[in-house]
Protein backbone atom coordinates (compact mmCIF):
# COMPACT_ATOMS: atom_id res chain seq x y z
CA UNK A 1 0.00 0.00 0.00
CA UNK A 2 1.45 3.33 -1.05
CA UNK A 3 -0.94 6.05 0.10
CA UNK A 4 -0.81 7.32 3.69
CA UNK A 5 -3.82 9.65 3.68
CA UNK A 6 -7.07 9.89 1.75
CA UNK A 7 -6.87 11.41 -1.74
CA UNK A 8 -9.56 13.84 -2.88
CA UNK A 9 -10.99 12.89 -6.29
CA UNK A 10 -12.82 15.73 -8.04
CA UNK A 11 -15.15 14.52 -10.81
CA UNK A 12 -16.07 17.53 -12.95
CA UNK A 13 -19.35 17.21 -14.84
CA UNK A 14 -20.96 19.66 -17.26
CA UNK A 15 -24.54 19.82 -18.53
CA UNK A 16 -25.39 16.83 -20.77
CA UNK A 17 -22.42 14.84 -19.52
CA UNK A 18 -22.02 11.12 -20.31
CA UNK A 19 -23.18 9.37 -17.16
CA UNK A 20 -20.67 6.50 -17.17
CA UNK A 21 -17.79 8.90 -17.82
CA UNK A 22 -18.30 10.15 -14.27
CA UNK A 23 -19.95 7.27 -12.45
CA UNK A 24 -17.55 4.62 -13.83
CA UNK A 25 -14.45 6.17 -12.24
CA UNK A 26 -16.49 7.10 -9.14
CA UNK A 27 -17.40 3.45 -8.69
CA UNK A 28 -13.78 2.36 -9.04
CA UNK A 29 -12.70 4.70 -6.23
CA UNK A 30 -15.73 3.73 -4.14
CA UNK A 31 -14.94 0.04 -4.59
CA UNK A 32 -11.32 0.77 -3.63
CA UNK A 33 -12.68 2.23 -0.38
CA UNK A 34 -14.70 -0.97 0.18
CA UNK A 35 -11.64 -3.10 -0.54
CA UNK A 36 -9.60 -1.10 1.96
CA UNK A 37 -12.27 -1.28 4.69
CA UNK A 38 -12.48 -5.06 4.32
CA UNK A 39 -8.71 -5.22 4.77
CA UNK A 40 -8.95 -3.14 7.96
CA UNK A 41 -7.51 -0.05 6.30
CA UNK A 42 -8.85 3.52 6.16
CA UNK A 43 -10.65 4.48 2.92
CA UNK A 44 -8.04 5.84 0.48
CA UNK A 45 -10.37 8.19 -1.42
CA UNK A 46 -12.80 11.05 -0.84
CA UNK A 47 -15.05 11.38 -3.89
CA UNK A 48 -16.58 14.69 -4.96
CA UNK A 49 -18.89 15.27 -7.93
CA UNK A 50 -18.48 18.95 -8.87
CA UNK A 51 -19.88 21.33 -11.49
CA UNK A 52 -19.43 25.03 -12.35
CA UNK A 53 -22.49 26.12 -10.34
CA UNK A 54 -23.05 23.15 -8.05
CA UNK A 55 -26.51 21.69 -7.56
CA UNK A 56 -28.34 19.36 -9.92
CA UNK A 57 -26.77 18.58 -13.30
CA UNK A 58 -28.57 16.54 -15.95
CA UNK A 59 -26.67 13.87 -17.86
CA UNK A 60 -27.23 12.85 -21.48
CA UNK A 61 -29.20 9.83 -20.28
CA UNK A 62 -31.63 12.03 -18.37
CA UNK A 63 -30.32 10.99 -14.95
CA UNK A 64 -29.62 14.02 -12.76
CA UNK A 65 -26.81 14.11 -10.21
CA UNK A 66 -26.32 16.41 -7.23
CA UNK A 67 -22.97 18.19 -7.37
CA UNK A 68 -20.82 20.41 -5.21
CA UNK A 69 -19.58 23.81 -6.46
CA UNK A 70 -16.06 24.00 -7.84
CA UNK A 71 -13.64 24.07 -4.89
CA UNK A 72 -11.75 27.31 -4.28
CA UNK A 73 -8.75 25.54 -2.78
CA UNK A 74 -7.53 22.33 -1.20
CA UNK A 75 -6.54 20.81 -4.53
CA UNK A 76 -2.90 20.01 -3.76
CA UNK A 77 -2.20 16.30 -4.10
CA UNK A 78 -5.69 15.54 -5.39
CA UNK A 79 -6.96 13.98 -8.62
CA UNK A 80 -9.21 15.82 -11.09
CA UNK A 81 -11.22 13.91 -13.69
CA UNK A 82 -13.26 15.69 -16.38
CA UNK A 83 -16.17 13.72 -17.83
CA UNK A 84 -17.15 14.02 -21.46
CA UNK A 85 -20.26 15.98 -22.41
CA UNK A 86 -22.34 16.80 -25.47
CA UNK A 87 -21.26 20.04 -27.10
CA UNK A 88 -17.70 20.30 -25.77
CA UNK A 89 -16.28 19.04 -29.05
CA UNK A 90 -17.58 21.91 -31.22
CA UNK A 91 -15.57 24.99 -32.23
CA UNK A 92 -16.84 27.24 -29.49
CA UNK A 93 -16.94 24.62 -26.77
CA UNK A 94 -20.61 25.44 -26.30
CA UNK A 95 -20.97 23.44 -23.09
CA UNK A 96 -18.10 25.28 -21.41
CA UNK A 97 -18.53 28.29 -19.18
CA UNK A 98 -15.56 30.71 -19.18
CA UNK A 99 -15.43 30.52 -15.38
CA UNK A 100 -15.13 26.73 -15.57
CA UNK A 101 -12.25 26.97 -18.06
CA UNK A 102 -10.41 29.48 -15.87
CA UNK A 103 -10.91 27.25 -12.85
CA UNK A 104 -9.66 24.22 -14.78
CA UNK A 105 -6.46 25.98 -15.87
CA UNK A 106 -5.68 26.94 -12.28
CA UNK A 107 -6.73 23.55 -10.92
CA UNK A 108 -4.49 21.67 -13.36
CA UNK A 109 -1.46 23.41 -11.85
CA UNK A 110 -2.53 22.50 -8.31
CA UNK A 111 -3.69 18.88 -8.55
CA UNK A 112 -1.36 15.90 -8.67
CA UNK A 113 -3.21 14.42 -11.67
CA UNK A 114 -5.52 16.05 -14.22
CA UNK A 115 -7.51 13.50 -16.23
CA UNK A 116 -10.26 13.26 -18.81
CA UNK A 117 -12.65 10.59 -19.97
CA UNK A 118 -13.92 10.38 -23.55
CA UNK A 119 -14.73 13.86 -24.94
CA UNK A 120 -13.52 15.35 -21.68
CA UNK A 121 -10.27 15.61 -23.66
CA UNK A 122 -11.87 18.47 -25.60
CA UNK A 123 -12.40 20.31 -22.32
CA UNK A 124 -8.71 19.94 -21.44
CA UNK A 125 -7.80 20.95 -24.99
CA UNK A 126 -10.06 24.03 -24.85
CA UNK A 127 -8.17 25.06 -21.70
CA UNK A 128 -4.83 24.61 -23.52
CA UNK A 129 -3.75 21.79 -21.23
CA UNK A 130 -3.04 19.26 -24.00
CA UNK A 131 -0.91 21.42 -26.30
CA UNK A 132 2.37 19.64 -27.04
CA UNK A 133 1.13 16.44 -25.39
CA UNK A 134 -0.06 13.02 -26.47
CA UNK A 135 -3.76 12.43 -25.85
CA UNK A 136 -6.70 10.21 -26.70
CA UNK A 137 -10.46 10.52 -26.83
CA UNK A 138 -13.36 8.40 -28.13
CA UNK A 139 -12.38 6.85 -31.46
CA UNK A 140 -15.29 8.57 -33.18
CA UNK A 141 -13.98 11.97 -32.08
CA UNK A 142 -10.22 11.44 -32.45
CA UNK A 143 -9.97 12.96 -35.93
CA UNK A 144 -11.99 15.98 -34.82
CA UNK A 145 -9.79 16.51 -31.76
CA UNK A 146 -6.70 16.41 -33.96
CA UNK A 147 -8.19 18.75 -36.56
CA UNK A 148 -9.40 21.32 -34.03
CA UNK A 149 -6.26 21.17 -31.89
CA UNK A 150 -3.25 20.44 -34.14
CA UNK A 151 -0.80 21.09 -31.29
CA UNK A 152 -1.95 17.80 -29.72
CA UNK A 153 -0.60 14.41 -30.80
CA UNK A 154 -3.77 12.31 -30.85
CA UNK A 155 -3.19 8.56 -30.54
CA UNK A 156 -6.38 6.99 -31.80
CA UNK A 157 -5.75 3.43 -30.60
CA UNK A 158 -4.92 4.16 -26.99
CA UNK A 159 -7.12 3.04 -24.09
CA UNK A 160 -5.59 5.72 -21.92
CA UNK A 161 -2.44 7.82 -22.03
CA UNK A 162 -0.35 9.46 -19.36
CA UNK A 163 1.73 12.44 -20.44
CA UNK A 164 3.31 13.95 -17.35
CA UNK A 165 0.55 14.80 -14.89
CA UNK A 166 -2.10 14.81 -17.64
CA UNK A 167 -4.08 11.64 -18.31
CA UNK A 168 -6.62 11.12 -21.09
CA UNK A 169 -8.73 8.06 -21.82
CA UNK A 170 -10.84 6.73 -24.66
CA UNK A 171 -14.60 6.40 -24.86
CA UNK A 172 -16.87 5.98 -21.85
CA UNK A 173 -15.90 2.64 -20.22
CA UNK A 174 -12.20 3.46 -20.70
CA UNK A 175 -12.63 5.77 -17.72
CA UNK A 176 -12.85 2.64 -15.60
CA UNK A 177 -9.52 1.42 -17.02
CA UNK A 178 -7.98 4.80 -16.29
CA UNK A 179 -9.34 4.89 -12.74
CA UNK A 180 -8.02 1.38 -12.05
CA UNK A 181 -4.59 2.49 -13.23
CA UNK A 182 -4.74 5.44 -10.83
CA UNK A 183 -5.66 3.11 -7.98
CA UNK A 184 -2.68 0.98 -9.01
CA UNK A 185 -0.40 4.01 -8.77
CA UNK A 186 -1.75 4.88 -5.32
CA UNK A 187 -2.27 1.48 -3.72
CA UNK A 188 -0.21 -0.98 -5.75
CA UNK A 189 -1.03 -3.38 -8.54
CA UNK A 190 -2.32 -6.21 -6.36
CA UNK A 191 -4.76 -3.92 -4.57
CA UNK A 192 -6.03 -2.54 -7.90
CA UNK A 193 -6.37 -6.08 -9.23
CA UNK A 194 -8.57 -6.86 -6.22
CA UNK A 195 -10.72 -3.85 -7.05
CA UNK A 196 -11.08 -5.03 -10.65
CA UNK A 197 -12.07 -8.54 -9.52
CA UNK A 198 -14.59 -7.09 -7.10
CA UNK A 199 -16.12 -5.04 -9.92
CA UNK A 200 -16.02 -8.01 -12.32
CA UNK A 201 -14.11 -6.02 -14.94
CA UNK A 202 -10.82 -6.57 -16.73
CA UNK A 203 -7.75 -5.06 -15.08
CA UNK A 204 -5.77 -2.84 -17.47
CA UNK A 205 -2.13 -2.50 -16.52
CA UNK A 206 -0.89 1.09 -16.32
CA UNK A 207 2.04 2.40 -18.33
CA UNK A 208 2.89 0.51 -21.49
CA UNK A 209 -0.40 -1.33 -21.90
CA UNK A 210 -1.00 -2.45 -25.46
CA UNK A 211 -2.80 0.43 -27.11
CA UNK A 212 -5.12 -1.43 -29.42
CA UNK A 213 -7.05 -4.66 -29.66
CA UNK A 214 -7.78 -6.11 -33.08
CA UNK A 215 -9.65 -8.89 -31.29
CA UNK A 216 -12.02 -6.37 -29.72
CA UNK A 217 -12.64 -4.64 -33.05
CA UNK A 218 -13.29 -7.95 -34.79
CA UNK A 219 -15.87 -8.93 -32.17
CA UNK A 220 -18.06 -6.05 -33.30
CA UNK A 221 -19.15 -8.09 -36.34
CA UNK A 222 -17.49 -11.50 -36.71
CA UNK A 223 -19.38 -12.04 -39.96
CA UNK A 224 -18.10 -8.78 -41.47
CA UNK A 225 -15.04 -8.52 -43.67
CA UNK A 226 -12.90 -7.23 -40.80
CA UNK A 227 -13.80 -10.14 -38.54
CA UNK A 228 -13.43 -12.71 -41.30
CA UNK A 229 -10.09 -11.30 -42.47
CA UNK A 230 -8.83 -11.23 -38.87
CA UNK A 231 -9.80 -14.90 -38.45
CA UNK A 232 -8.07 -15.77 -41.75
CA UNK A 233 -4.88 -13.91 -40.86
CA UNK A 234 -4.35 -15.16 -37.31
CA UNK A 235 -3.12 -18.70 -38.15
CA UNK A 236 -0.98 -17.31 -41.01
CA UNK A 237 0.91 -14.54 -39.21
CA UNK A 238 4.26 -16.35 -39.48
CA UNK A 239 3.91 -16.57 -43.26
CA UNK A 240 4.88 -13.84 -45.75
CA UNK A 241 1.52 -12.28 -46.61
CA UNK A 242 0.75 -9.46 -49.01
CA UNK A 243 -2.44 -7.57 -49.73
CA UNK A 244 -2.94 -9.43 -53.02
CA UNK A 245 -3.10 -12.75 -51.14
CA UNK A 246 -5.64 -11.32 -48.69
CA UNK A 247 -7.80 -10.03 -51.52
CA UNK A 248 -7.63 -13.34 -53.39
CA UNK A 249 -8.68 -15.26 -50.28
CA UNK A 250 -11.97 -13.34 -50.29
CA UNK A 251 -12.41 -13.19 -54.06
CA UNK A 252 -11.95 -9.43 -54.07
CA UNK A 253 -9.71 -7.07 -55.98
CA UNK A 254 -7.01 -5.33 -54.00
CA UNK A 255 -8.85 -2.04 -54.48
CA UNK A 256 -12.15 -3.50 -53.27
CA UNK A 257 -10.49 -5.03 -50.21
CA UNK A 258 -8.97 -1.67 -49.28
CA UNK A 259 -12.27 0.16 -49.80
CA UNK A 260 -14.44 -2.32 -47.91
CA UNK A 261 -12.06 -2.65 -44.96
CA UNK A 262 -11.67 1.11 -44.65
CA UNK A 263 -15.45 1.55 -44.70
CA UNK A 264 -16.03 -1.16 -42.11
CA UNK A 265 -13.11 -0.76 -39.71
CA UNK A 266 -11.16 2.36 -40.69
CA UNK A 267 -7.94 0.44 -41.34
CA UNK A 268 -6.07 -0.78 -44.41
CA UNK A 269 -5.27 -4.49 -44.90
CA UNK A 270 -1.60 -3.79 -44.14
CA UNK A 271 -2.51 -1.92 -40.94
CA UNK A 272 -4.70 -4.80 -39.78
CA UNK A 273 -1.90 -7.30 -40.42
CA UNK A 274 0.55 -5.13 -38.49
CA UNK A 275 -1.85 -4.82 -35.55
CA UNK A 276 -2.40 -8.56 -35.40
CA UNK A 277 1.34 -9.23 -35.51
CA UNK A 278 1.93 -6.63 -32.80
CA UNK A 279 -0.76 -8.24 -30.66
CA UNK A 280 0.83 -11.66 -31.19
CA UNK A 281 4.33 -10.37 -30.42
CA UNK A 282 3.16 -8.73 -27.19
CA UNK A 283 1.51 -11.96 -26.08
CA UNK A 284 4.63 -13.96 -26.87
CA UNK A 285 6.92 -11.55 -25.00
CA UNK A 286 4.75 -11.94 -21.91
CA UNK A 287 5.49 -15.68 -21.78
CA UNK A 288 8.22 -16.96 -19.45
CA UNK A 289 11.46 -17.84 -21.24
CA UNK A 290 10.50 -16.20 -24.53
CA UNK A 291 13.33 -14.50 -26.41
CA UNK A 292 12.89 -11.43 -28.59
CA UNK A 293 14.28 -13.36 -31.55
CA UNK A 294 11.71 -16.16 -31.19
CA UNK A 295 8.90 -13.67 -30.66
CA UNK A 296 9.90 -11.88 -33.87
CA UNK A 297 9.92 -15.11 -35.81
CA UNK A 298 6.67 -16.56 -34.41
CA UNK A 299 4.69 -13.34 -34.82
CA UNK A 300 5.71 -12.89 -38.44
CA UNK A 301 8.16 -9.98 -38.16
CA UNK A 302 11.03 -12.21 -39.23
CA UNK A 303 13.88 -10.42 -37.51
CA UNK A 304 14.60 -8.64 -34.24
CA UNK A 305 15.30 -5.48 -36.24
CA UNK A 306 11.83 -5.50 -37.79
CA UNK A 307 10.23 -6.16 -34.40
CA UNK A 308 12.15 -3.32 -32.75
CA UNK A 309 11.10 -0.90 -35.49
CA UNK A 310 7.46 -1.91 -35.13
CA UNK A 311 7.49 -1.61 -31.34
CA UNK A 312 9.17 1.80 -31.48
CA UNK A 313 6.60 3.08 -33.98
CA UNK A 314 3.49 1.53 -32.43
CA UNK A 315 4.15 1.47 -28.67
CA UNK A 316 7.09 3.81 -28.17
CA UNK A 317 9.20 1.14 -26.43
CA UNK A 318 11.66 -1.54 -27.54
CA UNK A 319 10.64 -5.21 -27.20
CA UNK A 320 13.12 -5.86 -24.39
CA UNK A 321 11.64 -3.01 -22.32
CA UNK A 322 8.14 -4.35 -22.88
CA UNK A 323 9.29 -7.83 -21.88
CA UNK A 324 11.04 -6.54 -18.75
CA UNK A 325 7.85 -4.84 -17.64
CA UNK A 326 5.29 -7.51 -18.52
CA UNK A 327 7.18 -10.74 -19.11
Amino acid sequence: MKTASAIDVWLLVLPRFALLDATGPAQVFSTANDEARDAGLPPPYRIHMVSPDGGLVASLSGVTVLTEPLPAGGLAGSTLIVAGARGVEDDAGAALAPAAVRWLVAAADAVARCCSVCTGAFVLAHAGLLDGRRAVTHWQDAAQLQARHPAITVQEDAIYIRDGTIYTSAGIAAGIDLALSLVGEDMGRQFALGVAKRMVVFFKRPGGQRQFSSELLAQADPQGLHGQLTAWLRPRLKQPIDVAQMAAAFALSVRSLHRKLQQEAGVSPAQLLLRLRMEAACGLLERPGMTVKRAASQSGFGSEYNLRRAFAAQLGVVPSDYQARFG
